[in-house]
C-alpha cells in the first residue's frame, strides 16, 4: 500500500513539475491599447501561437491611452495605438528612461455611421464639425435638410468614444481641430463596437468608429472634405491612398527598439502572413499584399 502511494506521489511530482517546466518555458508577451486594434491584435496573437507554440501573446484593449501608459510604465511590451503618441507621453516615458519607439501596422478608415433608415447621401468634414463640436450649429437632422423617419423630435444624437480613446483623440484633430472640444451632451461609449450597436438601435443617432466595426445594419454615408470636394467611401483602397479624408495610420509602440521575441513578433505582423490578417479583418495593410481568400 504504501509504495502504490508513494508511486502515485512521484508520478504527481513528475507531472506538475512537468507543467511547472512548461509554463516556466513558454515565453509571454503583453500587448495591450486601442479598441480599434484589439480583434486584429487578437488574431495576430492565435495565428502566432499556431506558429511558434512556446510564445503567447496576451491581448487586452482599453484604449490607446491605456496602452501608451502602460507601455510608459514598463508593464507591456508592445501598446496599440490608433494615433501618434501626445508630446506629454513622450516627455512621461523619458522621464522614465524609456525611449518609444513608433511601428506603423496599418491603415483605417474612421467611417461616419447612421441608421440604415436615414436618408442621408453624404457629409461634410464641416458639417461633422458642427454636428460634433462644442457650440456646433447642427443640431436637428432638418437642418440637414433630412427627414429621418423613426426620429420623432427630429433631435441628432451625437455618439462618441470615451476620451481615452485614440479614435476619440483622432477624430477630434481631424474634424475638430485642436482647440475645439467635443460638444456637451455627446454618448461617449467605451469600445468601437458599441457606437455601431448604439446607431444601429436608434433612427436620430450619428457616430463614428473604425472600418472593420461595419455593419449591414447601419448606413455609411461617403464623406467629403469640403463643399466643392467629391464624397470619397470609406474603404481600405481609399485609406491606404489617403483619398478618404479621415484615414489614420495604427501604430504599435515598444518602449526602445525591440528585441528577441517582441521584434521577432513584429516582423511577423508586417510580413505577408501577418499583413493579410489585418487585412481580413478589414483594415489596409500597411503595403500591398496578396491575399488568399479564406
Amino acid at each position: 500500500m504504501k509504495l502504490i502511494l508513494s508511486t502515485r506521489v512521484v508520478l504527481l511530482a513528475a507531472i506538475l513539475g512537468g507543467l511547472v517546466a512548461t509554463a516556466e518555458a513558454r515565453i509571454m508577451i503583453q500587448n495591450k491599447g486601442s479598441d480599434t486594434l484589439v480583434n486584429v491584435a487578437q488574431a495576430w496573437a492565435e495565428a502566432y501561437q499556431k506558429i511558434r507554440p512556446d510564445v503567447a501573446v496576451a491581448v487586452t484593449g482599453g484604449g490607446s491611452g491605456t496602452g501608451i501608459a502602460a507601455m510608459i510604465n514598463g508593464t507591456v511590451d508592445l501598446a496599440n495605438s490608433s494615433r501618434s503618441m501626445k508630446d506629454k507621453e513622450l516627455h512621461e516615458a523619458r522621464k522614465n528612461g524609456i525611449s518609444p519607439i513608433e511601428h506603423l501596422v496599418g491603415y483605417d478608415a474612421l467611417a461616419i455611421f447612421v441608421h440604415k433608415d436615414n436618408p442621408m447621401q453624404s457629409i461634410t468634414m464641416q458639417q461633422l464639425a458642427e454636428i460634433y463640436g462644442d457650440e456646433g450649429k447642427l443640431t436637428k437632422w432638418s437642418q440637414l435638410g433630412l427627414t429621418v423617419p423613426g426620429c420623432k423630435w427630429d433631435q441628432i444624437i451625437v455618439v462618441s468614444r470615451q476620451n481615452n480613446s485614440g479614435t476619440y483623440l483622432y477624430f477630434q484633430e481631424a474634424i475638430l481641430g485642436e482647440r475645439r472640444d467635443f460638444r456637451l451632451g455627446t454618448k461617449d461609449m467605451h469600445g468601437s463596437k458599441d457606437v455601431v450597436d448604439l446607431v444601429e438601435k436608434t433612427p436620430c443617432a450619428i457616430g463614428y468608429s473604425g472600418l472593420a466595426y461595419d455593419s449591414p445594419h447601419v448606413k455609411r454615408p461617403p464623406v467629403a472634405r469640403n463643399d466643392q470636394t467629391a464624397p470619397v467611401e470609406a474603404n481600405m483602397e481609399n485609406a491606404v491612398s489617403r483619398l478618404y479624408p479621415i484615414a489614420r495610420p495604427l501604430f504599435m509602440y515598444t518602449k526602445g527598439e525591440p528585441v528577441g521575441e517582441v521584434k521577432a513578433y513584429l516582423e511577423w505582423i508586417k510580413s505577408d502572413a501577418g499583413q493579410c490578417i489585418i487585412h481580413d479583418k478589414g483594415y489596409a495593410p500597411m503595403r500591398p499584399v496578396k491575399c488568399v481568400k479564406r
